[in-house]
């Protein structure tokens, strides 16, 4: 069975460098009330900076004025799901998008491996684009039940 929503949060913010960390300031405050041990409150602050960062770098390059669209759920059953959206130069092949070491920045400062780390720290992983209108990206982690907490203290 599915949980209910316990809550939700939805924030809108300029596509700038600097907004990724307000985004993961502001999420890591909303589930505080899910109790996330340390490792669980990393996994959530890495996916939403490697999301908030491709969006902002490659779902708006080169385009001013763009912007982001950061929510979460809490259900529950003690699951997240986060979304972040833009509405930028979308990506034509997810499916190429999503290999490690796949990318389109051609200086070489960006390593490719967002998607995959994205994946690696999520239960699940979904990704939506259309060329000329965004992407979505919706991440799932379900956080350890309370007794799963109880037994490993």
């Amino acid at each position: 069975m599915k949980g209910k929503v316990i809550n939700r949060i939805k924030l809108e913010m300029d596509a700038l460098p600097e907004n990724e960390r307000l985004a993961r300031s502001c999420i890591s405050a909303f589930i505080s009330r899910a109790d996330p041990n340390v490792e669980e409150l990393s996994d959530i602050r890495t996916v939403l900076s490697e999301a908030v960062t491709n969006a902002v770098i490659h779902g708006y390059a080169g385009i001013e004025g763009g912007k982001v669209t950061v929510s979460a759920v809490l259900y529950s059953d003690r699951r997240i799901m986060m979304k972040v959206k833009d509405c930028g130069c979308g990506i034509a092949d997810v499916k190429l998008a999503m290999q490690p070491l796949y990318t389109t920045d051609p200086s070489g400062e960006r390593g490719g491996m967002g998607f995959a780390i994205m994946e690696s720290f999520c239960n699940k992983l979904t990704v939506r684009s259309k060329p000329g209108k965004g992407t979505i990206i919706t991440m799932i982690k379900q956080l350890e039940n309370e007794s799963e907490k109880e037994s490993t203290i």
